[in-house]
C-alpha cells in the first residue's frame, strides 16, 4: 500500500522515480536518501556546519561537488586538503558525485551517526520546539486565509536552483552549498506577507554566510559540471521562509553553526527585509525582447494558469502542439492568469516528459495500480477547494520529470511524449485586472493585513491597515466572513507577495450581490452608469421618430411581414426575419439587423465606450448592456409594431435551400409580432393547427396569425435544409448542457432549474444567422481586403487531437477526427440509441471539446494568408460577426464596413494596424464575457442546493483519476469530481489504468454485520447515483456517490 502522502501545508518525502512498486530492495542511493530524509534535525546541519567550517580553517584548494551526495559509502577528502560542501534534497533522484573516500576514512554521515548516538533522539530539537509527530505530518495552513502561493513557492526555490545554478567564471566561488534537506522539526511563526521557520535561517544569517565564504573559500579552477536533473518541489513550507532567493550567478553561503542559533534567530526577527535576495528574475528590455522575438529565440503568448492546480501554467506552441509548460510562481514572473508574456524556453535537459492523458482530466497523483484506503493520515479536508489543490501536488513528481536527454532515454521520451518548459521574461500587456475578491486576515504587530484572494492564481496580497475597515484591527473576527474586493499595485521582484489597496467591501460571502461584483470587478467588466458625455450623444427628442431624409435614403419594408423570434426575456432585439413567397415557386427571404451605426456615430464618446466594453454581459439575474439602454432597449431594438432602422440582407431562394440572388442595404422595417422560441416552437409541432390571436403577443392587424404561422413554417422547412447541407458540407457542432433557472419576481433567487432544451426553433434562427453572416463575410472581404474584420476558428491542437484519438480506439468508439465533418458524423451515429445517448454524446463532446482552439476576431490585412481565415467548425473560408451589433462592439464595425462597401456610408478611418487591436481587444472582452456567465451561473446553482438541497440525480463518469473521477449530474447538466477519500462507507478503492483508459474499484464496507462487501466499477460511460450537498463554506457545494445495492 502506498506511503501516506503530507498533507498541504506540511513536507512530504518523495518517492522516487521507480514509485511505490519499485522493489522493498533499494539502490543504494535511495536508502541514502531515505535516511538523510529521517535526520532532518538541527543536529545535522550544526554538524555539516561544523565540519565545512574546520575544512574551511585550512587553507588548502578546494574540491568541488558536482552533484548531489547519493551513498552512505561516498567518501570524505582527506581534511587537511579538501573542503566537503553537500547538498542534501528531499527528492530520491540524486545524480552521482566525483567525490570518493580514502581507506580508513569515515564518511559524513558514520561521524553524524556517531553524535546523534551520543546525544539522543534526532527528534530531541523537535520536541524541544513543541512539534510533535502528530503535528509535523499534519501540519498545514490555515484554508481560511490563504490558498496560494504556498504550493507555488515550494517549486520556486527547486526552480531556481535549476535555473540560476551558479555561471562559472574567474570571479565565482565554485561550490555546492549546504541546505537542509526537509522542513521536518521548524515551528512555523506566522509573521504576514511570509512566515518564519524557528530554526531557518536569516538575511542576517545569509550575510555572515557570504562573509565566511568569501574568506574561508579558495577558487577552484577545475570544470563545473552540471547537477543532475532535480524533481519539481512542491513543499508547501518554502514559501513561508524568509531566506529570499538568490540572484542568477550568486550562490548561497554556508550555514552558521547551531550553537548561534537563538541569536540568528533574534537577529532574524530584527533584521528581517534589510537584506533580501530575488525571487524572480528582472524583465528584459523591450529591445533586448523585439530582438529576441525577431531572431526566435523568444515565444509570445497569452498565459494560461490552472484554476485547480495553480503552480502549472501554460501557454499556445506557435507550432499547435503541445503547450509550453511553465513551472511554478518563479516561472510565471508575476505574471497572471491571461496576461501576454514573452517566454524563454529552458534548456532541454529541464523539458519535462508528460504521460498523456488522454481522457482530458487532472494528472493523478499516485502510481497506477495502488489500493487506497479512505481516513488514512494522508485524508484531505472535506472542503472541495483544499482537496483539489492537496490531491493534485504531488502530480508533477509522479507524471511530469525532470530528464536529460541521454540516448539510452529518448525512447521512453518518445513514447511518454517530451513538453517544453520556459519562464517569462516580459509582460507584453497585462490582459489580467489585477482586481481580485477574498478575505483578510489581521495579523498582530503587522503595518499591513493580508488578503487571500478566492482565485487561487492571484497571489496573496499585502493590505496596508489604513485601508481596513476602521475597527479591523480591534475585532478582526466580525470580517471572516465578510468579501472584499483588493487591487494590486505593486509586486516586487523579492517576494511572493504582492501589495495592494482595499477597494470595497462588498458583504457576506455567499450572497448572491456581493458575489455578483465581486466576479464582474475581477474580470473588468465595467458595470457603471453612463456618463453624461455619452448621453449627450443619443437623441434628445424623445419620442424619437425617423428622419423623413433617412427614409428616403433606404428601401422601405415596413408594410412586409417581418417577426422577431427571441427568447422570452429579451429586451434586446437585434435581428428580424421574414419569407414571402414569390409566384415562381420560390421565396424573397430577408434577415434584418437594427441600423446601431445610425445611432453611434464613429469616434464619438459613445462610440468609445461602446468599444472597450466590447460586449454586452449576461448574468443569471440581468444584463450589463454595451450601450446605454435607451438604444439598446429601445432606439435600436426591433420592437413590435414600431418603426425601426434596420441593415438588411435579402435572397431570392428555392425551397431547396439554393440561393438564387442577393441583396444587402440599409431599410426599415415595422416587426409584426415578437415571437419567443417557445411560440415558434409550438407552430412548428403543430403545422396545421389553427392559432388564435389569445395564443400569440399582439400581433399587426395588418398580418393574419395564420399568415405569420405559415411563414415560420417556410423558414424551418428551408433551415431543415439549409443545416443539412452544412453538414454534410463538413461542418460540426459541439452541443454542451446549459443550466438555466426560474428566479423569484421579488428577490431573484433561485426558485427552481433546469437544463435549456435547444430545439427546431433555436436551429430555425441559428441557420439564418449563419448565412447572413457569411454572405457579410464574403462581401466586406472582396471590397476591403487589408481592413475586413472577420472571424476564424483555427483547427484542433495536433497533440491532444492525436491522443484523444488513441483513447477513443482503445474504448471501441469508432470516432473518426480526420476533419470537422468526419468527426460530426461520428458523434451523431456512434453512441448507441437508448435513453442515455445523448448523455454519452455530451460526455464524448465535452471530451472533444478540449482540444479546440477558441474562435477569434482578426483583420485580414494583418493575417495575410488565407488559408489561415477558415472557420473550423462551419467548415467555411470566410465568416464574420454581423447580427448582434446591440450587443457586440465587433458587428458594429462590421456594419460600417458593410455600409462602406455599399457606398451608404462613410469610409472607416481605422487602419488595418487599429482593426486588429480592436479586434484582440473584443477577443478578450469576449473570452471574460462568456467566463462571467459561467460564473454566474455556478453561482445560482451553488444558492440552490444550498437553499433546496440535498439534490439527487443520476450521473455519468466523465473521467477517471486515481484518487476522484469527475461526472455529468444528468438532471442539472453540471459537472462535478467525486473524491473517493471523502466517501463515507468505502473500505478502499483501486485504481489502474488499462491503456489510456482509467478505472477505479470502489469496495464498500457491509452495511449489516455478516454480509459481504459491495464492490462497484467506475470507468468513463458509467452511470452513478449521486447526491450533491452544500458545504460549509459559501458558494461550496460536493458530489457524494450513493452506496450501491449490489453485492462481490
Amino acid at each position: 500500500m502506498e506511503q501516506p502522502r503530507q498533507p498541504k501545508g506540511g513536507n512530504r518525502s518523495r518517492v522516487g522515480k521507480h514509485g511505490p512498486s519499485h522493489p522493498s530492495v533499494p539502490h543504494q542511493k535511495d536508502a541514502y536518501a531515505r535516511l538523510l530524509s529521517q535526520h532532518h534535525s538541527s543536529k545535522f546541519r550544526s554538524y555539516l556546519d561544523q565540519y565545512a567550517q574546520q575544512q574551511g580553517e585550512e587553507n588548502s584548494p578546494v574540491r568541488q561537488s558536482h552533484g548531489l551526495v547519493h551513498s552512505d559509502k561516498q567518501d570524505i577528502p582527506q581534511r587537511k586538503r579538501d573542503q566537503v560542501l553537500i547538498e542534501c534534497s528531499d527528492s530520491s533522484d540524486f545524480s552521482p558525485s566525483p567525490m570518493r573516500v580514502k581507506e580508513g576514512e569515515e564518511s559524513s554521515l558514520a561521524l553524524y551517526m556517531g553524535k546523534l548516538n551520543s546525544q539522543g533522539s534526532a527528534q530531541e530539537p523537535d520536541r524541544r520546539h513543541g512539534v510533535s509527530d502528530n503535528q509535523r505530518h499534519t501540519e498545514r495552513r490555515d484554508t481560511t486565509t490563504s490558498q496560494d502561493g504556498d504550493v507555488e513557492s515550494g517549486e520556486e526555490f527547486v526552480l531556481l536552483r535549476q535555473q540560476q545554478q551558479p555561471t562559472r567564471n574567474e570571479d565565482s566561488l565554485d561550490h555546492v552549498p549546504i541546505e537542509p534537506s526537509g522542513n521536518h522539526g521548524k515551528k512555523l511563526v506566522n509573521h504576514g506577507a511570509s512566515a518564519i521557520k524557528v530554526g531557518s535561517h536569516s538575511p542576517v544569517q545569509e550575510h555572515e554566510k557570504k562573509k565566511l565564504k568569501k574568506k574561508n573559500v579558495p577558487k577552484n579552477n577545475g570544470d563545473n559540471k552540471k547537477d543532475g536533473p532535480l524533481l519539481a518541489d512542491d513543499s508547501a513550507d518554502m514559501s513561508k521562509s524568509p531566506v529570499r532567493r538568490a540572484d542568477r550567478g550568486q550562490p548561497q553561503g554556508v550555514t552558521t553553526p547551531s550553537d548561534k542559533g537563538k541569536k540568528n534567530r533574534a537577529e532574524n526577527r530584527a533584521g528581517r527585509g534589510k537584506l533580501t535576495k530575488k525571487v524572480f528574475d528582472a524583465y528584459l528590455t523591450p529591445e533586448d525582447v523585439s530582438h529576441g522575438l525577431k531572431r526566435g529565440e523568444l515565444i509570445q503568448g497569452s498565459i494560461r494558469i490552472n484554476p485547480k492546480k495553480y503552480h502549472e501554467a501554460f501557454i499556445a506552441s506557435p507550432d499547435g502542439k503541445r503547450d509550453i509548460f511553465l513551472d511554478g510562481l518563479v516561472a510565471r514572473n508575476r505574471a497572471l492568469n491571461g496576461d501576454m508574456v514573452v517566454v524563454q524556453l529552458l534548456p532541454q535537459e529541464l523539458w519535462k516528459v508528460v504521460k498523456s492523458d488522454s481522457e482530458g482530466v487532472s494528472e493523478p497523483d499516485n502510481q497506477p495500480g495502488m489500493a487506497q484506503t479512505p481516513g488514512q493520515r494522508n485524508r484531505r479536508p472535506p472542503s472541495p477547494d483544499v482537496i483539489v489543490e492537496a490531491e493534485d501536488e504531488d502530480h508533477l513528481a509522479n507524471r511530469v520529470q525532470n530528464v536529460s536527454l541521454t540516448a539510452t532515454e529518448d525512447e521512453g521520451m518518445k513514447r511518454e511524449g517530451l513538453q517544453r518548459t520556459a519562464k517569462v521574461m516580459y509582460i507584453l500587456e497585462q490582459k489580467h485586472s489585477r482586481a481580485a475578491t477574498g478575505f483578510l486576515k489581521f495579523l498582530p504587530e503587522k503595518p499591513f493585513a493580508m488578503f487571500s484572494p478566492v482565485d487561487h492564481r492571484v497571489p496573496r496580497i499585502n493590505i496596508p491597515l489604513e485601508d481596513c475597515p476602521h475597527d479591523f484591527c480591534s475585532r478582526p473576527g466580525d470580517y471572516t466572513n465578510i468579501l472584499f474586493i483588493a487591487r494590486i499595485t505593486n509586486w516586487p521582484d523579492d517576494s511572493s507577495f504582492a501589495e495592494g489597496r482595499l477597494a470595497k467591501s462588498l458583504g457576506q460571502a455567499g450572497e448572491i450581490e456581493p458575489e455578483t461584483e465581486g466576479i464582474l470587478t475581477e474580470y473588468d467588466v465595467d458595470f457603471s452608469e453612463f456618463n453624461e458625455e455619452v448621453l449627450a450623444c443619443l437623441p434628445f427628442q424623445l419620442p424619437w421618430a425617423i428622419p423623413p431624409d433617412e427614409l428616403r435614403n433606404r428601401r422601405d419594408l415596413r408594410k412586409e411581414c417581418i417577426f422577431t423570434i427571441d427568447p422570452a426575456t429579451a429586451r434586446d432585439l437585434d435581428d428580424a426575419l421574414s419569407c414571402k413567397p414569390l409566384p415562381d415557386g420560390n421565396f424573397e427571404l430577408g434577415v434584418h439587423i437594427a441600423d446601431v451605426t445610425y445611432f453611434v456615430e464613429e469616434g464619438n464618446a459613445l462610440d468609445f465606450i461602446a468599444s472597450r466594453r466590447a460586449t454586452s454581459v449576461y448574468m443569471v439575474q440581468k444584463v450589463i448592456p454595451m450601450l446605454p439602454r435607451l438604444l439598446c432597449e429601445e432606439l435600436c431594438s426591433l420592437n413590435p409594431l414600431t418603426d425601426r432602422l434596420t441593415f438588411s440582407v435579402i435572397w431570392n431562394i428555392t425551397p431547396q435551400g439554393k440561393i438564387l440572388s442577393e441583396w444587402f442595404g440599409r431599410s426599415v422595417i415595422r416587426s409584426c409580432v415578437k415571437l419567443s422560441y417557445d411560440h415558434a416552437q409550438s407552430m412548428i409541432d403543430a403545422p396545421d393547427k389553427l392559432f388564435q390571436a389569445d395564443e400569440l403577443p399582439p400581433c399587426s392587424l395588418e398580418h393574419p396569425v395564420d399568415e405569420i404561422h405559415q411563414a415560420v413554417l417556410n423558414l424551418h422547412a428551408i433551415a431543415k435544409r439549409l443545416r443539412a447541407q452544412r453538414f454534410e458540407g463538413g461542418a460540426l457542432r459541439l452541443d454542451q448542457m446549459k443550466l438555466s433557472f426560474t428566479l423569484d419576481r421579488e428577490t431573484s433567487m433561485p426558485q427552481g432549474c433546469y437544463v435549456y432544451q435547444y430545439r427546431d426553433s433555436n436551429k430555425l434562427v441559428e441557420e439564418f444567422m449563419l448565412l447572413a453572416n457569411m454572405a457579410t463575410a464574403h462581401q466586406i472581404y472582396r471590397s476591403f481586403p487589408e481592413k475586413a474584420l472577420l472571424r476564424r476558428h483555427p483547427p484542433p491542437q495536433t497533440k491532444m487531437l492525436d491522443d484523444l484519438q488513441e483513447f477513443c480506439d482503445q474504448m471501441g468508439l469508432n470516432i473518426d477526427f480526420t476533419s470537422a465533418g468526419t468527426l460530426h458524423k461520428s458523434l451523431n451515429e456512434t453512441l448507441g440509441d437508448d435513453e442515455y445517448t445523448i448523455a454519452r454524446k455530451e460526455v464524448l463532446t465535452n471530451m472533444c471539446s478540449r482540444p479546440m482552439q477558441m474562435a477569434m476576431y482578426f483583420c485580414t490585412g494583418v493575417l495575410k494568408e488565407e488559408p489561415l481565415f477558415r472557420h473550423y467548425a462551419l467548415n467555411v473560408p470566410f465568416y464574420t460577426h454581423f447580427t448582434s451589433p446591440i450587443r457586440r462592439y465587433a458587428d458594429v464595425m462590421v456594419h460600417r464596413l458593410l455600409a462602406a462597401s455599399l457606398g451608404c456610408g462613410s469610409h472607416l478611418e481605422l487602419n488595418g494596424e487599429e482593426v486588429q487591436k480592436q479586434a484582440t481587444h473584443c477577443n478578450d472582452k469576449k473570452t471574460a464575457s462568456k467566463r462571467v456567465q459561467e460564473l454566474s451561473s455556478e453561482l445560482f446553482f451553488s444558492v440552490f442546493v444550498k437553499e433546496s438541497g440535498p439534490l439527487d440525480s443520476e450521473a455519468m463518469v466523465m473521467g477517471v483519476l486515481d484518487q476522484s473521477f469527475d461526472v455529468l449530474v444528468l438532471r442539472y447538466g453540471v459537472q462535478k469530481r467525486i473524491y473517493c477519500k471523502g466517501l463515507e462507507g468505502l473500505e478502499t478503492f483501486h485504481f489502474r489504468k488499462v491503456g489510456k483508459k482509467g478505472e477505479i474499484s470502489l469496495v464498500w464496507a457491509a452495511d449489516e454485520p455478516g454480509k459481504p462487501s459491495v464492490r462497484q466499477e467506475i470507468s468513463i460511460f458509467s452511470l452513478v447515483e449521486v447526491q450533491l450537498r452544500a458545504e460549509g463554506a459559501p458558494m461550496k457545494y460536493s458530489a457524494i456517490i450513493k452506496r450501491p445495492s449490489e453485492t462481490v
